[in-house]
């Protein structure tokens, strides 16, 4: 049996990740051959997330990143099981590699098939998955571009968005944060009205009339007084008409304004909640 040493199986860690005993039992496995000792342990993350593939992987890390130039943006979300593994240094900084990675692709799919330190990020997702036990993949995973993006992380890496101005304006990335940050936390369901699904406007529509027959107003008015209630919807629902955080007095819209010829003209948001 080859004679296995301390500073390769510590080699062996740093390289996959995996617990000092699974190294120096795939190290012993493969009679001391790195490279087939790494395939060892890919093969048996390969049977562990075959196992977990019907667990649930609500935790994780959700990470912005913005390109130099301020053109593109991405939202990667690094899921897994359990909220433990999602604090560990080592999940986040994994979760970070990916989301610079994925700032060079331009969809999922291309994302998952890119090269990460000579394995494809799909095969890095089922390494981690034998290397922690957990379920570990991508769950959601955005892209925008735009004139200017800039983004914003909630504390603890739960929720991530991404804004995109028609034009670089001076303040342009103090904008684009504090937009961002609206987003993060009043979470609209659109930019404006455009975006906002018919059969969203016609579900509240329906809410709104059977509120006010309750309320005993007669059927003819419903109408008009749902269309009311609809404004209001779009009003506290829709980024750009929301009423800023940091100044209530004034729109997001109109605060963007203040900055010159811009408007918001996309956002994206990803939340683990």
């Amino acid at each position: 049996m080859a004679k296995i040493t301390a500073a390769e199986v510590n080699k062996l860690r740093k390289s996959t990740g995996a617990g000092m005993m699974d190294c120096k039992k795939a190290l012993v496995e493969a009679e001391g051959d790195f490279d087939k000792a790494i395939e060892i342990l890919r093969k048996k993350g390969q049977k562990i997330a075959a196992k977990r593939a019907d667990r649930e992987s609500g935790e994780g890390a959700v990470i912005a990143k913005v390109n130099k130039d301020n053109s593109k943006g991405v939202i990667v979300s690094l899921n897994c099981e359990t909220d433990f593994v999602a604090k560990n240094d080592g999940f986040i900084k994994l979760a970070n590699d990916f989301a610079e990675l994925a700032l060079n692709t331009s969809s999922k799919d291309e994302f998952l098939a890119a090269d990460y330190n000579g394995i494809t990020v799909q095969e890095k997702l089922t390494e981690q998955t034998g290397v922690i036990g957990e379920k570990v993949e991508i769950g959601a995973f955005k892209i925008l571009e735009a004139p200017f993006v800039g983004s914003y992380i909630h504390a603890g890496n739960r929720i991530a968005v991404v804004t995109g101005l028609s034009k670089n304006v001076d303040n342009a990335e103090e904008v684009a944060k504090d937009i961002s940050m609206q987003a993060a936390a009043m979470n609209p369901v659109a930019l404006n009205e455009d975006g906002v699904d018919q059969s969203t406007i016609d579900k509240e529509i329906e809410i709104a009339k059977d509120q006010l027959r309750q309320e005993g107003k007669p059927e003819e008015m419903l109408d008009n007084i749902a269309k009311g209630k609809i404004k209001r919807f779009f009003k506290d629902n829709t980024l750009v008409n929301q009423a800023f955080i940091k100044d209530n007095k004034q729109s997001v819209a109109q605060y963007v304004k203040s900055f010159g010829d811009v408007e918001v003209v996309a956002f994206e948001r990803v939340s683990l909640d």
